[in-house]
This record gives C-alpha cells, structure tokens and sequence, in this order.
C-alpha cells in the first residue's frame, strides 16, 4: 500500500502543476492538489517501513488526508455545479471545477483502495 500512496501522491501533484501552469500560474489555489500530494508522497514512504505499527499508522494517516481530499473538493465541485445549475450560467471557474472534481474522484479511489487493504489485511489476520 504504501508504493499505492506513493503513486497517488506522484499523480496528484502533477494534476496541481498542470492546473497552475494551465490557469496561467496566476491562482495558487491551483497548487492545493501538489500539497496533498506531497502529504500523501511522504506519508507512503514514512509507511515503507519494516515496523508493523509504524506502518499501520502511517498508512491511516494517509487515508484520513485521502478523506480529506476527497470530501472537501468534492464539496467545493458539487456546490460550484449546482450553482451554476440553479442559475443557468456556465461555471464561473471551470479549469477550478473541473481540478476539483479531478482531486476528489482520485482521492476517493485512494480511500477505498486503502480500505479494501484494510479489509483484506484484517480477514488474513496480518493485523
């Protein structure tokens, strides 16, 4: 699991760069992906580790910022999508909607891949 945080860490830092470079580096809110990226990336190699416990809990914590960047993204997409729905006007920022959306369906893949892991690593007893 942890080369899985490595890997989503690795993608959603690049989807933060592209979009600050895509919206012309002029909104750094654009870079917010990078840093749950980043979070993700050293928790997956924090959780490389030989020390069961330690990587038990490296790997919750990189579940609950995978929650984290699921939910408020999501929220944020979701509430910029009806609004623009209700009003009948074309999204205010789309390039912010659509890496919004982008963060929150990656995040929340992560999430369940984590707890499916979980699941599995709990019925073989490795826990």
């Amino acid at each position: 699991m942890s080369r899985l945080t490595l890997y989503f860490g690795a993608i959603l830092t690049g989807i933060g760069i592209y979009f600050f470079i895509d919206t012309g580096s002029t909104h750094p809110t654009s870079l917010i992906p990078v840093w749950f990226g980043l979070s993700l990336a050293l928790l997956g190699l924090l959780a490389n580790s030989s020390d069961a416990s330690k990587r038990k809990l490296y790997m919750h914590i990189a579940v609950t910022v995978g929650l984290l960047g699921f939910l408020f993204p999501g929220f944020m997409s979701l509430k910029a999508l009806v609004k623009s729905h209700s009003d009948q006007l074309p999204l205010a920022h789309p390039s912010a909607t659509h890496e919004q959306l982008l963060m929150a369906l990656l995040c929340f893949i992560f999430v369940l891949l984590c707890v499916r892991s979980f699941i599995a690593a709990r019925r073989a007893g490795i826990v």
